[in-house]
């Protein structure tokens, strides 16, 4: 279940069957779609969303408005919007929440994001693994569309929108938005080289936009109750609340809402109970496995994209792994190391061979067969992947090891 904090996203989610379109509507659903769509023009819908500043729930933190600015207006090409709903990074569990509890929020703000960009045919990328849910948002879809919020003359007006939810096969790399799209059209799911950006040449080699789920279920309540209110929950350049995923060695793990750059400490030890079985805090994961680990001595710091990079670690997908002091480092760099091994696509050489040599030497660190120069090994591998690959998941793969290494050194030269 969803636990305490500020609830915004996750008010209703104790009321049973808000997933049904009835339930939804009773509790004010649908509304900001009848405001946007017969009191605002798509512009005024876009600039609303600009003042917010909405920024990605997806892990680049990118803001949405600008974002959707980006696609070129005047053009006879059909335009599209994605739904990123892959969430495959490790320690990552909102967005299923989110689908599961309300799809019809989702489906909201898919209309509005959609009317503000002039889009007429949207998909909700889901993880394979997501079987049940993917049939929770079928559902929704085939109510929204019998209740006249989908398909054509939405709320009797002129614009209209098909919803298609596409379930993916459980790749890591498909998370990111250019293997996303090459899945979508049937393709093997390899990263685009960018530019051209998805904007301008996305789905069909048309302009798209990609948000991912949460970023999307913000937009109903910044239409209906304006970028002022939004704001006023979070902080200037970073506005609403945020979903924090939270596992490992906490009394209460679970997904928390809290608003944008409230403390990690605080919500390790107020909001999650603390340390289990009196253990004691050893480091923390924040942003899901591919951010950089903070020690102990680090989390007194405002869970904001931007506090946590100047930390030399970054807020990512916001999945908080918490890790006791009775976890071998050594385990937690296999595990970290086999899982971006597995998950390469292949395409880049930097990514491919150096993951895999990663994780060779982690799995030998682990079972206690270190060799002279193995950790300087890694933090070479490591500085050769970093920024030579297509895509984002060289530095994934790079950042929390080479992290981990630097950090918890001193303990992987003694246990290996």
């Amino acid at each position: 279940m969803i636990l305490a904090g500020d609830r915004f996203l996750t008010r209703d989610f104790d009321l049973e069957h808000l997933y049904r379109i009835e339930s939804y509507a009773a509790r004010g659903g649908y509304q900001a779609a009848a405001k946007a769509l017969k009191t605002m023009t798509p512009d005024e819908v876009l600039e609303e969303v600009k003042a917010a500043n909405l920024r990605g729930r997806g892990g680049a933190g990118f803001p949405a408005g600008i974002k959707w600015g980006f696609v070129p207006r005047e053009t006879d090409a059909p335009r599209y919007l994605c739904v990123n709903a892959d969430e495959g990074e490790p320690g990552t569990f909102k967005d299923r929440y989110l689908m599961s509890h309300n799809p019809h929020r989702l489906l909201e703000g898919m209309i509005l994001a959609s009317y503000a960009v002039g889009i007429r045919t949207a998909y909700v990328y889901i993880r394979g693994e997501y079987g049940a849910i993917a049939r929770r948002l079928e559902a929704a879809v085939t109510e929204a569309k019998a209740s006249g919020w989908l398909g054509d003359h939405i709320a009797g007006t002129e614009f209209g929108l098909e919803v298609f939810i596409h379930r993916g096969a459980g790749s890591y790399i498909c998370g990111e938005e250019t293997a996303l799209l090459e899945s979508l059209e049937g393709k093997r799911g390899h990263p685009r080289l960018k530019p051209p950006f998805p904007a301008s040449v996305g789905l069909f080699r048309c302009p798209t936009v990609i948000n991912n789920v949460e970023t999307i279920c913000n937009i109903p309540d910044i239409i209906l109750h304006g970028a002022e209110a939004f704001l006023r929950r979070g902080l200037s350049r970073d506005g609403g609340t945020r979903l924090f995923s939270v596992s490992g060695a906490v009394a209460k793990p679970g997904c928390y809402e809290l608003p944008a750059g409230a403390s990690l400490r605080e919500l390790i030890f107020d909001r999650a109970g603390g340390m289990r079985l009196g253990r004691k805090l050893k480091a923390v994961i924040p942003g899901g496995l591919s951010a950089p680990v903070l020690l102990e001595k680090e989390i007194d710091i405002r869970l904001d994209g931007d506090s946590l990079v100047e930390a030399g670690s970054m807020l990512g997908s916001a999945g908080i792994i918490v890790i006791d002091d009775q976890t071998p480092m050594t385990m937690v760099l296999d595990k970290m190391a086999g899982f971006y091994a597995h998950e390469s696509c292949g395409q880049c050489s930097p990514c491919r061979i150096g993951t895999a040599w990663m994780a060779r030497i982690a799995s030998r660190l682990r079972s206690g067969r270190r060799r002279d120069g193995d950790l300087e090994t890694i933090l070479r591998l490591a500085a050769n992947i970093k920024g030579r690959t297509l895509c984002p998941m060289g530095d994934a793969a790079a950042l929390p090891i080479a992290a981990l290494v630097t950090k918890f050194r001193d303990e992987l030269e003694r246990t290996s």
